[in-house]
Formats: structure tokens, sequence, C-alpha cells
């Protein structure tokens, strides 16, 4: 995982409300624990035709997405199952953080977990966003907070610990891993035994 203090980018606009996790990446990608690649199957049925052509239209195979770190969704964007293949696909494939009015709690845990920053702002906002489809704007995650091109900010909720893994750029091991000399430590000195 890299670390996130701030992203500033054009957005890439998907104004699809409902998406689920098995449209993010379909059932039949799900063999794999492999993070690396799993890009290649994000929105799958969607970007390609049933012959494996890029369908031009779908906003994620247009030229410019590919350096773009920003997915404006529609609202309930990830509902559905669980899958931590969601946000890996997204991740892979570049996108850095997921904004919509309404983000599906078991999807957005997992983006946590995963790097991934799902931001979920008011409805106003959204759809502004969803309107203006060139922008550039900026995600600071240290700030929690959605800056527009008019430099108001909009605030964003994440979970403190969330938030301190994304700016370290570490998963849950990997901050346990940090601490590990604190860890051999306390269990060295700790007076009962287990």
């Amino acid at each position: 995982m890299e670390k996130i203090t701030q992203l500033t980018s054009k957005t890439i606009i998907l104004a699809i409300d409902d998406v689920d996790t098995d449209q993010i990446v379909p059932a039949r990608f799900l063999t794999t624990i492999q993070r690396e690649g799993i890009g290649e199957s994000l929105f799958i049925d969607w970007r390609f035709d049933k012959d494996g052509n890029e369908i031009a239209s779908f906003p994620l195979n247009a030229p410019e997405a590919k350096d773009r770190k920003i997915l404006v969704a529609g609202r309930n964007f990830g509902c559905g199952s669980s899958r931590e293949h969601a946000p890996w696909a997204i991740y892979d494939f570049g996108i850095r953080a997921v904004i919509s009015s309404e983000i599906a709690d078991i999807f957005r845990n997992n983006s946590l977990n995963n790097g991934l920053v799902p931001v979920v702002v008011d409805t106003e906002t959204h759809q502004w966003l969803l309107n203006n489809p060139e922008v550039e704007i900026t995600v600071d995650v240290e700030a929690c907070e959605v800056r527009l091109p008019d430099g108001k900010a909009i605030p964003f909720q994440i979970e403190p610990f969330a938030r301190h893994c994304i700016l370290e750029g570490v998963d849950q091991m990997g901050f346990l891993l940090q601490n590990l000399e604190n860890i051999k430590a306390f269990e060295k000195n700790r007076s009962w035994q287990p």
C-alpha cells in the first residue's frame, strides 16, 4: 500500500446507482488471492463486449481515465456481497479514492483495510461532482476534506485507525509490525504469564 495524504486528480465519473461488488469484480474472478493484476477484471462485463473488445463509451476505457486517481460513483456504491477483490481491483486499476453520497458499509471497510479511500459527501456536492466531469479536485486524507476547484472544502469522515494506516501506507499487519519492538518489550516485562 502506498501512503496517501492528499490526492489531486481529475475525476472519472461512473454515474450509476447501486453498483454491487459482483459488477465491480464478477464472482468468476474470485479464485485468486493475488492483488496484482486483478485490475484487469474491474467492471470487465461493462468494459468489454462479448468478443473482448473495449466498449469505448464506458468511462474507465477513456484514454484519460488511466491517469486519474479519483472515481465519482453513483449512490450506494459497493453494495452486495462482501469481497475484498472489489477494492483490490479498483486499487490495482490505479484509482485511490471513491466518492459517492452513499457507500456500502462492508465495501467501505474492505476499502479502508486495503488502502482505497472511500469518501462519502453530501448529496449536493455529490451531484455537483457528477455534473462536472472534467474538474480537478483534491481528496485530503490528512484534513478529511474534499477540496473543489473554487476552494470550497467539503468534510468527510474516516475511522481514525484506518486513516492512520492510509496516511502511513500500512495495513493492519503492517501496523502491528511497526510496533513489534513495543510488543516484544511488553511480552518480556509483563508481570503475569498466560
